[in-house]
């Protein structure tokens, strides 16, 4: 699948970062990090005169704000030249390509070099990871 090697190459080349917290991944790679009331909207990414920028709505909670970081943080990394449509809450079940691998790789992140056996079920794993349970099919 194209958005798992997508994934599997970023890891390969960001291995030295020994983090998987999208706010320290994107502060590594100068990517700007914005809070804004945004209504339900939960955040976007763009690229404005070769600056990379996520924004996330800050009446979130922080588990949220994680995930969402994380999903913005894929668009930065998978389709760095192109501004994305805001993620809404109701478009978590999106299918647009750039939306699913988006999602796929938020998902990866917060769960990388986490042994999934230690969990009795799905729920539990990603509710303790603040991933939102509908990308449960990403896993």
């Amino acid at each position: 699948m194209c958005i798992e090697l997508g994934y599997v190459n970023y890891r390969k080349r960001n291995k030295k970062q020994k983090t998987n917290n999208p706010f320290d991944i994107a502060t590594k790679r100068n990517i700007i990090i914005r809070y804004f009331p945004l209504g339900n909207t939960l955040g976007f990414y763009m690229k404005n005169a070769r600056q990379q920028v996520i924004t996330i709505n800050n009446s979130i909670n922080d588990e949220l704000m994680k995930y969402v970081c994380a999903h913005e943080l894929g668009h930065a990394i998978l389709h760095p030249n192109e501004n994305t449509p805001f993620l809404h809450k109701h478009t978590l079940f999106s299918r647009d390509k750039i939306e699913v691998q988006a999602n796929y790789f938020a998902t990866h992140l917060l769960l990388y070099g986490e042994n999934l056996q230690n969990y009795e079920t799905t729920y539990e794993l990603l509710r303790s990871k603040g991933i939102p349970f509908e990308m449960e099919r990403f896993i």
